[in-house]
């Protein structure tokens, strides 16, 4: 596997190597194994490779999905890679989240507070930020054509048969940390999901020149 090496900030490189991809069920990874496909397509034909990670308030798992995913093209050096976010409604990312990849070693920046913030999400010093808020999937902020759709949660699944525009529909859905908002377990639940999603991305991301 080809890697870049001290591009990611040092706390996210630790983070990566201690992921165990080997966890993941045969079961799962026939789930992941269309976006694998779809991504090693693109880099075969030498296209831009655009990924639209969907779900249903654009606040929790389409954020994680659309940072990580970023990430791991980075870290397994897949080039022009562009990764996006969006819902069937337009919320706000949810505060957890940005905590969450904080954490995790991201540099986060708010550049705008109101009712939708908008935040600068870093990895490496010399990549641009990922701008991160929610937004309707078909924002103008997205793709409009030629994207793969990957609906992260079973209620934007169940409400997006059809994504106008995108070349490839996926559903890859995760359980919602959003249960455990205002538990004691909340932090430990969305710390949890995001390594889960670190953990498939990482795994895609590692076939694609292997």
């Amino acid at each position: 596997m080809k890697t870049t090496k001290r591009t990611l900030f040092l706390e996210i490189q630790n983070l990566i190597k201690e992921l165990k991809p080997h966890t993941i069920s045969s079961e799962r990874k026939a789930v992941l194994q269309p976006l694998t496909d779809f991504i090693r397509a693109e880099v075969s034909k030498n296209q831009e490779i655009r990924i639209n990670f969907i779900c249903t308030h654009n606040s929790r798992r389409s954020h994680l999905s659309q940072v990580w995913a970023q990430t791991m093209a980075n870290y397994f050096n897949i080039r022009n890679v562009f990764c996006y976010s969006g819902g069937t409604e337009a919320t706000a990312l949810f505060p957890m989240v940005a905590e969450t990849l904080q954490n995790s070693g991201f540099q986060i920046n708010t550049i705008s507070k109101n009712d939708n913030p908008v935040y600068s999400i870093k990895y490496a010093d010399n990549e641009h930020p990922i701008i991160g808020f929610s937004k309707k999937l078909n924002d103008d902020f997205n793709p409009k054509s030629g994207f793969c759709a990957v609906l992260t949660c079973d209620s934007a699944n169940e409400a997006c048969p059809i994504v106008f525009g995108a070349e490839k529909r996926i559903p890859i859905t995760f359980e919602d940390p959003k249960v455990f908002d205002d538990t004691p377990q909340q932090a430990e639940k969305y710390n949890e999901r995001s390594l889960q999603i670190a953990t498939e991305m990482f795994y895609v991301f590692s076939q694609i020149n292997s």
